[in-house]
């Protein structure tokens, strides 16, 4: 399984990269939703971790973009981001998000949400 991990944290990005890689998991990674929706179209993606606040796209505008495109629409896409309030966690559920996670989060919550995801995704 291929992961795009989506954060303009470059240490976020390699703590994230290491758990799930430690996991099995395939590691892709981006440093803004542009660059991802880029690497969207070059690569077979099974799953995203998204950062909400980076610069040029924001989390919440780079979900709305995968899910407004059908080739890429269905990924799963797992929000990890700072944010805590409840307003900012409707918007990504509205805007198409599958979980979201706060941080910081450690490992076991990041394997938690990938199992649940993955789940979801072959009892279809």
């Amino acid at each position: 399984m291929k992961v795009l991990i989506v954060d303009d944290d470059k240490t976020t990005r390699k703590m994230i990269s290491l758990i799930l890689k430690s996991k099995g998991y395939e590691v892709v990674t981006a440093e803004n939703g542009i660059e991802a929706l880029q690497k969207l179209g070059l690569e077979r993606i099974n799953l995203i971790l998204t950062d909400m606040n980076m610069p040029y796209m924001d989390g919440i505008e780079f979900i709305k973009q995968v899910r407004a495109n059908p080739d890429i629409a269905n990924i799963p896409i797992v929000m990890i981001t700072t944010e805590a309030d409840e307003d900012e966690k409707r918007r990504a559920f509205e805007a198409g998000v599958d979980d979201y996670l706060v941080k910081p989060t450690n490992a076991e919550q990041i394997s938690e949400s990938m199992k649940k995801i993955v789940k979801k995704i072959f009892n279809k």
